[in-house]
Formats: C-alpha cells, sequence, structure tokens
C-alpha cells in the first residue's frame, strides 16, 4: 500500500474507521476528533486524581485505585494517538 500524502488527511479518508462505508448509500462517517481530545484529556485528568486521592484517603480500595490508574493509561494512549492523528493533517 503506497503512503497517504498530507493533502488526503486533510480532505479526510472515506471509511476509515467505518465497516459499513457506503452501504446502501449511506454517507461515509467522520470522527469528531477534537471531541476525543477533551473526553480523553477529561478522562486522564479525573481517572489520575481520583486514583491519587482513593490511594491517600482510603488505603483499603486500593484495588479501585490500580483500576482508576489503569483508566488513565488507556486514556493517555488514547490521548497520543488521537493528537497523532490530529497532527497528520485528519480533519475533525
Amino acid at each position: 500500500m503506497p503512503k497517504r500524502k498530507r493533502e488526503e488527511y486533510e480532505r479526510g479518508l472515506p471509511g476509515y474507521h467505518d465497516p459499513l462505508a457506503g452501504f446502501a448509500g449511506a454517507p461515509y462517517a467522520r470522527s469528531a476528533l477534537t471531541l476525543r481530545i477533551w473526553l480523553a484529556g477529561f478522562g486522564l485528568v479525573f481517572c489520575a486524581g481520583a486514583a491519587v486521592l482513593l490511594f491517600l484517603a482510603v488505603p483499603e480500595l486500593a484495588w479501585l485505585g490500580w483500576a482508576l490508574v489503569v483508566l488513565a493509561v488507556v486514556a493517555a494512549v488514547d490521548l497520543g494517538w488521537v493528537v497523532h492523528r490530529k497532527r497528520r493533517g485528519e480533519p475533525g
């Protein structure tokens, strides 16, 4: 597969992440990348803050703190990937 050019990303990739792209005349889906950045950022800050508070205030709920740490890491990875896609030039 040839490497895509920046202009293709700026126009948007038709059918990207859309298994039913163009099925029965349906329009191609577009990703709301800016919304995903805000949601991932909020999830990262909230989960990391709640985990720290749980570890400090309620040590017997450490398992919940670790679950929030895992969710914060997932949010950080998602945030990084979406920022990468925005820098590449995808609209959204």
